[in-house]
């Protein structure tokens, strides 16, 4: 982004060197999971007037175009999601949740079980209830094949700063280490346009998962400061089409937005470290013209000023073209707007 259009300048970002491949077809499944919980357990410092996070899950269908065949990257949550192992209920049934699912997502797609990265298997196995202290169900796993990713067995690539796997073989999707929120946490990049193909450029969608859980916790970046205009408007009641940024400014809790308003708690990821690591990398690429970076529970999606469609009417292919990663990017803002009242 030109310094020019932010309130402060924009520091250049990291060149992204991502190998040469095919695309992939990309479609965004909107899961119907409803997550409402508390900003406090997740991220601080706190914001006057944004108590609640409210969360959709989002799912994604890539499919390689050559051969036909598909994955499922994230699944969403079950639908009686009141018959979690005790490990998980004992969280989301705290003061301050609320689920509402209507569809589950994993029952409509049959085939192989692929786990996160090694390690999963060991922190997680035997699942309940075998284990008391397990957050995976055994049920789940009947008639699936478990298939860990071990990304120190290779082959692996350097994508961006990211460890990478290249799923197809061909380039047009990669399995990313980023550890930290969980034991084998993983993100997904798909390349959704590529010249190899004959598309003008490559494009990218970057499948965050739970690297963050809020846009506040990985922007702004130095690389991506607040413009001085924001479209569409995070602040309608008061700025119908084109919000000025500097107005975040005053709330901000370093009262100079170029870096994020929240951070992660130290008892919410397994690994803060490395958590804090894997936020960075995804900063990189965020901050990227030509990547439209997805993490799983970002509402902002579902404003329909962004412009996405969704699965089974449409794919991601066109988001550049579309213009809805920057019209996604600064919508999180709706979010802390009464404390600017």
């Amino acid at each position: 982004m030109a310094s020019s259009y932010t309130i402060h300048p924009a520091k250049a970002a990291p060149t992204l060197k991502i190998p040469k491949g095919a695309s992939a077809t990309v479609s965004i499944i909107d899961t119907t999971s409803r997550i409402q919980a508390p900003v406090g357990l997740f991220m601080h410092p706190a914001i006057p007037g944004h108590e609640h996070l409210n969360a959709p899950a989002f799912s994604f269908l890539i499919e390689q175009q050559k051969s036909g065949r598909k994955i499922l990257f994230d699944l969403g949550l079950r639908k009686d999601w009141q018959s979690h192992p005790p490990a998980v209920l004992k969280l989301i049934s705290g003061p301050g949740w609320a689920m509402e699912i209507q569809k589950e997502c994993g029952r409509y797609f049959a085939g192989k079980w692929v786990d996160r990265r090694r390690g999963s298997k060991g922190a997680s196995f035997p699942a309940y209830p075998h284990n008391g202290e397990s957050p995976l169900l055994e049920s789940d796993f009947v008639g699936r094949e478990y298939q860990e990713i071990d990304f120190d067995k290779g082959p692996t690539h350097k994508v961006g700063n990211y460890r990478g796997i290249d799923y197809f073989g061909d380039g047009s999707f990669y399995i990313l280490d980023a550890p930290g929120h969980a034991i084998g946490h993983v993100v997904g990049l798909a390349r959704v346009t590529s010249t190899q193909d004959g598309d003008p450029e490559d494009t990218f969608v970057l499948m965050g998962a739970d690297t963050a859980h809020h846009g506040g916790e990985f922007r702004p970046t130095e690389y991506l400061p607040i413009p001085k205009d924001i479209t569409p408007s995070p602040y309608v009641a008061k700025y119908a089409s084109t919000c000025p940024g500097h107005i975040f400014e005053s709330i901000h809790p370093r009262k100079k937005a170029v870096d994020p308003f929240y951070h992660l708690h130290d008892e919410v990821p397994h690994n803060k470290q490395q958590a804090d690591h894997s936020c960075g990398l995804m900063q990189e690429f965020d901050a990227a013209d030509n990547v439209f970076v997805i993490i799983a529970h970002d509402a902002t999606l579902l404003d329909p000023r962004v412009g996405i469609e969704w699965f089974p009417h449409g794919t991601l292919k066109n988001w550049k073209v579309k213009d809805s990663d920057n019209k996604a990017r600064w919508l999180f803002l709706q979010d802390v707007t009464q404390a600017l009242e």
